[in-house]
């Protein structure tokens, strides 16, 4: 069921927020000192959209490809993060370093699938739905939304929240669950100060059930803006420092959510600007770091609030880049690429194969893990989901400690 927040602006924050009555007490409960007593685990997926060129992210320096397909592109050996003899990161990505020093990032290599499409649309809809094949396959409903329809849990909190102002994915559309869009918290701000708000009269009150379930709807709805707004004024918990980027706000008012004590197991946030296919350096660098920062800062965030064990981050790319540069001194489209998950309970390191860029087929990468086998493996080792079977066939990939 699909439910845009949006909707519900329009005539009175008030009413905008009756809409959403689970919203009340759990921004009550944070504003009164309270940490979310859930034990359900919570996953926040970053869409790295345009396609991420995993070969300058995590980058097999030592490999002799390397040097030979990027003459442009290639960056001096002496500036990249090392994670061991042959492969570091990319330098501007400082904060993934850091989180895995500490144990906590995990980068699954070359990932993809069989016959990969180049198209942006073609292939995000295949790893949202995690439906294999090309334009013509008809893919209603994402992998996140079939977990969340399987899961059959019942709370009054969205099943997932899109935290944006794009589109909702494909990946959280479901048959039965319910999935919510959020630009921001300030979406929930009072139009009036809570004490100018209108005030019910006993006639209203007792006019009827009807009138007395608005009237109380519409109090909560004040209350639930007054707190949240507090919250999201009081800012982060701990050390964390929230880049002013665009995907620095975003995990900022999930963290925001997640301490106010939501049950809401899905939270997913888009970063976009990843199709470098020309001047590639520059832009590609920033949207690394910005990544990377936001990211840390929200994990740092989390640990001071005592939910760390509860909470995972994965970051993810349609496809990554060509393993040669083009004449723009970008990169065009690819096929497999490194994704992240990052939390106090995933595996932390380099997990599967290194890609050799000596061996390619076509030009492009070998796809050494199929996306289907991590989503099986974060759906049920993670959200503690077996009914879901993404993956084609049994898989070893363990992506989580025990």
């Amino acid at each position: 069921m699909k439910t845009n927040r949006r909707r519900f602006l329009g005539h009175g924050s008030a009413v905008v927020l009756g809409a959403m009555p689970s919203l009340v007490s759990r921004a009550v409960m944070a504003d009164e000192g309270t940490r979310s007593n859930r034990n359900g685990k919570i996953l926040v997926v970053i869409q790295m959209s345009g396609g991420n060129d995993g070969i300058n992210t995590i980058i097999p320096y030592a490999d002799e490809g390397y040097a030979m397909h990027r003459k442009k592109l290639r960056l001096p050996t002496d500036r990249l993060l090392k994670i061991n003899d042959s492969v570091g990161f990319h330098p501007s990505m400082r904060s993934a370093a850091d989180l895995l020093e500490q144990g906590k990032l995990g980068i699954v290599q070359c990932v993809g699938y069989p016959n990969p499409s180049r198209s942006h649309d073609t292939s995000m809809a295949i790893w949202h739905s995690a439906q294999v094949g090309d334009e013509d396959v008809l893919r209603s409903h994402g992998w996140l939304g079939m977990a969340m329809d399987a899961a059959r849990k019942k709370t009054d909190d969205p099943d997932m929240i899109l935290v944006g102002d794009e589109s909702q994915p494909l990946a959280i559309q479901s048959r039965r669950s319910t999935a919510v869009t959020l630009s921001s918290l300030t979406d929930l701000r009072l139009r009036q100060p809570a004490h100018a708000q209108p005030k019910p009269t006993s006639d209203q009150a007792s006019e009827s059930s009807l009138a007395q379930f608005v009237d109380q709807t519409m109090q909560d709805a004040i209350a639930t803006a007054s707190a949240l707004e507090r919250n999201t004024e009081g800012g982060a918990d701990g050390s964390a420092k929230y880049p002013t980027t665009r995907i620095g706000r975003r995990m900022q008012t999930i963290s925001t959510m997640v301490k106010s004590g939501f049950q809401t197991p899905i939270y997913y946030a888009i970063q976009s600007g990843y199709d470098t296919h020309a001047a590639q350096l520059p832009s590609h660098s920033r949207l690394l770091r910005e990544f990377s920062d936001a990211t840390k800062a929200f994990l740092d965030d989390i640990e001071a609030s005592g939910l760390s064990d509860q909470v995972c981050v994965m970051g993810f790319s349609e496809f990554g880049r060509r393993v040669a540069e083009n004449n723009s001194e970008g990169t065009d489209h690819g096929t497999a690429g490194p994704v992240f998950l990052a939390g106090n309970r995933v595996r932390s390191g380099l997990i599967g194969t290194t890609p050799k860029l000596t061996d390619l087929v076509d030009g492009d990468l070998q796809m050494s893990t199929d996306f289907r086998n991590m989503y099986q493996e974060v759906t049920q080792a993670w959200l503690g989901i077996s009914e879901l079977q993404a993956a084609e066939s049994p898989s070893s990939l363990k992506l989580f400690d025990a």
